[in-house]
């Protein structure tokens, strides 16, 4: 295993963990993460909403829990995050579900951009640190074998699309973003992540 994924899991943190570290923040008026601003403050109190109600409605599928629990092998799935991004607030109640069903063979762990710059520098995205990232470790080897983020094709696509029309990530944007995942309702996260662990239990990766 890279030594910098080994010192990051060292000081990585369960979804519950993750979470009350948080809350925690939140409750002294702060966000996670080097930088502090009211508006990271307020995104981070967003998110925490949203994230509580996403536990109670998002649905992992049948066939993606059925194929979760039939994996060959134990892996984890290392996740960069911060408590102020909208995409992993999207994103890590679906990651932390599909853990949850996969019977042990996914162990969920989390860890905190800012505090870990080398692991972010070797995960960016097109040179920048775009999170949340997804880093699929396999547990036995100890071989990182593949990454997923920061956000679902279909997201990243309407993105895009957005930048190129207008030249700007607007407040705008951000509201469509918001109702692409509420519209997508996680099927999107399932899908991709299956595709990987699909193609690393059959060797395409």
């Amino acid at each position: 295993m890279k030594s910098t994924v080994a010192k990051a899991l060292f000081h990585s943190y369960s979804y519950a963990e993750y979470r009350k570290i948080v809350a925690d923040l939140l409750l002294e008026g702060k966000s996670t993460g080097n930088e502090q601003s009211e508006s990271l403050v307020n995104y981070t109190r967003l998110n925490e909403a949203r994230m509580n109600r996403l536990e109670k409605t998002i649905k992992i599928s049948e066939d993606v829990i059925s194929k979760l629990q039939n994996l060959d092998n134990h892996y984890i799935w290392l996740v960069i995050s911060e408590g102020w991004c909208g995409d992993a607030a999207q994103i890590l109640p679906i990651i932390n579900k599909m853990a949850v069903e996969s019977d042990k063979k996914i162990d969920l762990r989390i860890v905190l951009r800012d505090q870990n710059e080398e692991l972010m520098n070797q995960y960016l995205t097109n040179g920048g640190k775009a999170i949340p990232k997804v880093i699929v470790i396999c547990k036995e080897a100890g071989i990182v074998r593949a990454d997923w983020g920061p956000r679902p094709k279909g997201a990243t696509e309407l993105m895009d699309n957005y930048k190129k029309e207008f030249g700007v990530i607007d407040d705008k944007i951000k509201t469509d973003l918001q109702l692409w995942y509420l519209a997508d309702k996680g099927i999107s996260v399932q899908e991709e992540l299956m595709q990987i662990m699909d193609n690393i239990k059959y060797n395409r990766l």
